[in-house]
């Protein structure tokens, strides 16, 4: 009998092809079976904009169980209802549809004329389309700054695109809000955060109708990092409550007196904590009670100069930066508009090319609330602050190994970057163009190859900043639309909406939904390299998160210690016996001789393991000194020193080592006076 080895193949291969005939007739049609996709909502109104996205969002974890996708640790969703709710034009959503989210404001019509705003801070007249849905002729565009680029379906779009993280920080300026010629409402900035907080909840239960209830849409805000990582496996965004503003919790200073208090700062914490807030900015382009800013540049430095002054009735002042951190240059460019508002005899003063610090850092109150943050186990953001302040963050931070640092859009001085990866911060960059992004992502790959982390952006959209420009169609590698996802799962097309179809390599990152596109164009440029470290994002600042969560005060093995020195300094009329420097009062100190070679000997009672020394010295510091440990008093082993004290909060850190006695051994007065110690902690940890 002849055998037919592949004819039972056959028959099964004509039975399936059979049954998806049957399948295809008698089940729904091609579009009613994608709206069951679990990424496709299945009442989204109309009209509406496109996605233009093909394809499932990943899910779940790598082969490491690491989660995956782009971070954006710098947007402002709800910046429109900041500054007096008329400086940003647009809505990020609208029950009332497409057509009343994305019109402009009233004032901007029938031209543009009065969009003073722009005008302000870009020059020329203003003008503009004012049309937004459906013809969008002049805006989003990447050099608008008043226009709204967050529209919820951008944000979607962004979301099928790969991002799995995006960082809301709720922002406003009450300056700007006083100063600004039109407005529908007041300027109290924490009435604005409040307001903000409460509609980015609004747009997650309208997402979450159009996927059928509660819990349900892809957008999913976040309050601890468990949740967060659970909300990314799942293959949906997480979205972080942050805040951006001038004078947190009323903390504003005028003629130098703060005008809060600690039990402000207590309460403001508390509340933006309940609202879900966690990550913070303590000061934002002013200077306020808290600390002192970097400083703006050019023609929008001298208008926000303008506003210090308005606020605070002073002017930046600057001095020589001591060391290789530094403030923005201020420059002298004019802002007409902005000076018109100060009075007539007051004028911007002028600065020295040489002096590009800002001499306002943390204040006591400023400390009061980093600590405040680290109690709470929020993250703090050190972009915007001035290079004292930030120094003194640090200072602070390192002495308790606290990791809840974040530099989410390129405000530091980048020579920190390093201290950042150390204590286990997240670093994102501001949204460059993709050949300035790529550069910068190169120039610092080793630290996070070093570190082991990942890398973030910052769009700050919606934020005033301006966003990439179009390389042009004619460049020799342009964006080749339809292109695939980072993770290779979608495939993605010119963006539409309306009637305006946008191609980032002719319009630029005019908007939140070509984030994607953006990432893509960063791919061409800058190699997959990069675009990989983009990718391990989530996970990094998770880690961060993560690790601020968990953090515990550390036990102070000094505290009451038996404490003995070389000498002490007599006072008739207060002590500054050895035993000041371990009693937990900062009032008090102890302080040497006027010598270099004193010592400061602690004995901790036991041995155990010591991998951590903090000093907090009075203004008699140590440039030079060395941290020594014994097991027997007699024998002693270095584990640090320095030879650049610059006095203020030092933190030792080193390999652990078993240690009953711990002696700092002065070696150069960074004064002409001894040495002074406020407190020493000894820790484990």
């Amino acid at each position: 009998m002849t055998r037919h080895p592949h004819r039972r193949r056959t028959r099964i291969t004509i039975l399936s092809v059979l049954l998806a005939l049957m399948a295809l007739t008698l089940g729904p049609t091609s579009s009613s079976a994608a709206e069951t996709d679990w990424w496709n909502p299945t009442a989204r109104p109309a009209p509406d904009s496109q996605i233009n996205v093909t394809g499932e969002p990943f899910k779940g974890t790598n082969s490491q169980g690491e989660v995956r996708g782009f971070v954006d640790a710098h947007n402002h969703l709800m910046s429109n209802e900041a500054f007096g709710g008329r400086l940003i034009c647009g809505k990020t959503f609208s029950e009332a549809g497409i057509a009343d989210a994305l019109k402009d404001c009233p004032e901007h019509y029938p031209d543009g004329s009065l969009a003073i705003f722009d005008l302000i801070i870009n020059g020329g007249d203003g003008k503009h389309d004012p049309d937004g849905w459906p013809t969008f002729k002049d805006w989003p565009a990447y050099d608008s700054l008043t226009h709204q680029q967050n529209y919820y379906a951008w944000i979607e779009r962004a979301w099928r695109g790969g991002q799995r993280v995006l960082v809301n920080d709720l922002v406003t300026n009450g300056v700007i809000c006083s100063v600004y010629f039109f407005k529908d409402r007041g300027c109290d900035e924490m009435d604005s955060i409040r307001l903000q907080a409460k509609l980015t909840y609004d747009m997650q239960a309208y997402i979450d109708r159009m996927y059928g209830g509660a819990g349900k849409g892809w957008f999913r805000i976040v309050t601890d990092s468990a949740q967060a990582r659970s909300v990314v496996q799942q293959g949906k965004l997480a979205v972080v409550l942050g805040v951006e503003t001038s004078e947190p919790f009323g903390c504003k200073q005028i003629l130098d007196v703060a005008q809060c208090s600690k039990a402000d700062i207590d309460r403001g914490l508390d509340e933006l904590h309940k609202l879900g807030v966690r990550s913070m900015f303590l000061c934002h382009k002013f200077d306020n009670a808290l600390c002192g800013v970097r400083f703006d540049e050019h023609g929008l430095g001298t208008a926000i100069n303008v506003g210090q002054f308005l606020s605070t009735g002073t002017f930046w002042q600057t001095e020589k930066c001591t060391g290789p951190q530094a403030d923005n240059p201020i420059g002298d460019a004019a802002a007409p508009a902005a000076e018109a508002k100060l009075p007539e005899d007051v004028e911007v003063p002028s600065y020295s090319a040489d002096a590009q610090c800002n001499t306002r850092g943390l204040t006591e109150l400023g400390e009061y609330a980093t600590r405040g943050l680290v109690k709470r186990n929020m993250m703090i953001e050190i972009d915007h602050m001035s290079v004292k302040a930030t120094g003194q963050v640090f200072d602070i931070l390192e002495s308790q190994s606290y990791p809840g640092v974040l530099s989410s859009h390129s405000w530091m001085d980048l020579n920190w970057t390093e201290r950042v990866y150390r204590l286990g911060g997240f670093v994102a960059q501001y949204m460059h163009g993709s050949e300035e992004f790529s550069a910068e992502a190169k120039r610092t790959d080793a630290l996070r190859e070093k570190y082991d982390v990942g890398y973030g952006f910052g769009t700050d959209m919606n934020g005033l900043g301006g966003w990439p420009a179009p390389r042009g169609a004619d460049t020799s590698n342009p964006v080749r639309y339809p292109f695939r996802s980072a993770d290779g799962g979608a495939v993605i097309d010119r963006q539409t909406t309306g009637k305006r179809t946008w191609d980032l390599n002719t319009d630029g990152a005019s908007h939140y939904g070509l984030v994607p596109d953006w990432v893509e164009d960063i791919r061409l440029v800058g190699g997959q390299g990069v675009v990989n470290d983009l990718m391990r994002g989530a996970e990094s600042y998770l880690d961060t998160w993560g690790a601020s969560e968990s953090h515990q005060a550390g036990v102070n093995r000094a505290a009451g210690s038996a404490v003995s020195a070389r000498s002490s300094e007599s006072n008739p009329f207060t002590s500054y016996a050895p035993a000041r420097a371990v009693d937990g009062d900062a009032g008090t100190r102890w302080a040497s001789d006027w010598s270099d070679d004193q010592w400061l000997r602690l004995d901790l009672g036991s041995t155990s393991t010591v991998k951590r020394v903090t000093l907090d010295w009075e203004r008699a510091y140590a440039k030079a000194y060395r941290v020594e440990v014994s097991t027997d008093g007699t024998n002693w082993q270095r584990v640090w020193s320095t030879t650049t004290g610059d006095g203020g909060l030092d933190t030792a850190q080193f390999a652990g080592v078993p240690a009953r006695y711990v002696r700092v051994q002065g070696v150069q007065r960074g004064t002409e006076w001894g040495y002074s110690l406020q407190e020493v902690g000894v820790y484990g940890s």
